[in-house]
């Protein structure tokens, strides 16, 4: 028989399984889609529109479709959109094998599922607040083991994909992913309780219309803590962008192994991330928030950058990648505890889609100025800029009074 303390504690862990097991499969289709797009239109322009068609939406359906999730509800909203989501995925293999599948089709379905997909995930992580009370468990500790299970799965998502395309290729290895978003659905279903939200009388006016649509931005605008994070993130993000799409494989192609580095630098990145995200989970805020996040966010940007610019032994980078990714797992549990304090349940979905949308905004800008910086001034340069850039970013925006409260 199951205990009062376990029976509480059921939905917050379903919520964060189903999370993990959809972006396992998004994982699986963010390696798949790229060679699918090859195989189709044979050249790299190919998977390049691939990627606009992927990251496009999430700036659209964060601005749209938190509306739609905080008119629906929480758990309706993640529900529909994972039914929505999984169906166009199961398009790209059934389109596949018929071979019914060309570029346009893929760049359209790739497009609406994630257009689907960005209100689900909000959905989902707009419910932690009320589950993780619900358990009993304090909402820093709730974040960070939502951060936790998040990379762990797109660590394992990324691994599977491998296996699967190795085995039966791209296309039908999206048939998991269809299959990730049914588990969620069915997780969700039996598990996840439908939460009543306080509401406030200042919002109630802002749910139709053009206000309602924009009360998510005009939230984050005059909310000086929020905005202070917003143009933080929406920088650095820039940076990390132009780090993972452009600087590090040049700077892995130029060690001389045709870029093989380039899997050991993200290996490592991704295990410290994960290992910090967990051990903020069990240290929670015995430590100053807002200094611990500007130490945080200074070890996890500048340092890779500089190193790989004075250019040691490639041991040494990895270390020092390890290391960054330590420093970087807490960080989005700490953001995501302190914008959970500030924003009215009633309008959370439009506030997490308004900010999703604003900081993934500059991020093609950040891989575009990158390339342009090495084809101009050289690797080394363009990565001193970049750290530079993490610095400044830091320094300006992290300080001063809007950072009270954090």
């Amino acid at each position: 028989m199951s205990s009062p303390t376990t029976t509480r504690r059921t939905p917050l862990v379903a919520l964060l399984a189903a999370d993990g097991v959809s972006r396992a499969g998004n994982a699986i289709t963010t390696v798949a889609i790229p060679l699918i797009a090859l195989d189709i239109g044979g050249t790299p322009l190919a998977a390049a529109a691939a990627g606009v068609a992927a990251t496009l939406p999430l700036v659209v359906g964060g601005l749209i479709g938190g509306v739609v999730v905080d008119r629906l509800g929480f758990r309706r909203a993640s529900i529909a959109a994972d039914a929505a989501s999984g169906l166009t995925v199961l398009a790209v293999p059934l389109l596949a094998s018929l071979d019914a599948l060309p570029l346009w089709a893929l760049l359209v379905l790739v497009f609406l599922s994630n257009l689907l997909d960005a209100p689900g995930s909000s959905a989902r992580f707009s419910q932690l607040p009320e589950l993780a009370e619900l358990a009993g468990v304090d909402l820093p500790r709730a974040a960070a083991a939502q951060a936790t299970v998040s990379r762990t799965a797109m660590m394992l998502g990324a691994a599977l994909a491998g296996l699967l395309i190795a085995t039966v290729g791209a296309a039908p290895a999206m048939i998991v992913n269809g299959i990730a978003f049914a588990v969620a659905i069915v997780l969700t279903i039996a598990f996840v309780p439908r939460m009543a939200l306080a509401t406030h009388d200042h919002e109630r006016e802002e749910t139709g219309g053009w206000r309602g649509i924009t009360a998510g931005i005009r939230f984050v605008w005059r909310t000086p803590l929020i905005r202070a994070v917003v143009l933080l993130v929406v920088v650095t993000n820039a940076v990390d962008i132009a780090g993972i799409t452009v600087l590090k494989p040049v700077y892995a192609e130029t060690l001389g192994h045709g870029g093989a580095e380039l899997g050991i630098m993200i290996a490592c990145m991704s295990g410290g991330a994960l290992v910090g995200a967990a051990l903020y989970g069990i240290i929670g805020d015995r430590l100053p928030r807002h200094g611990l996040f500007v130490v945080l966010f200074l070890l996890c940007g500048v340092p890779p950058y500089l190193t790989m610019a004075l250019a040691p032994p490639f041991p040494v980078v990895a270390v020092v990648l390890v290391l960054s990714g330590l420093a970087a797992g807490p960080l989005n549990p700490l953001i995501d505890s302190a914008l959970f304090t500030l924003v009215p349940p009633d309008i959370r979905a439009r506030v997490i889609g308004a900010i999703t949308a604003g900081v993934t905004a500059a991020m093609p800008l950040g891989s575009l100025l990158a390339g342009i910086g090495i084809d101009a001034l050289g690797l080394t340069t363009t990565l001193v800029l970049a750290s530079a850039t993490y610095l400044t970013a830091i320094l300006s925006l992290g300080f001063g009074r809007r950072w009270k409260g954090f």
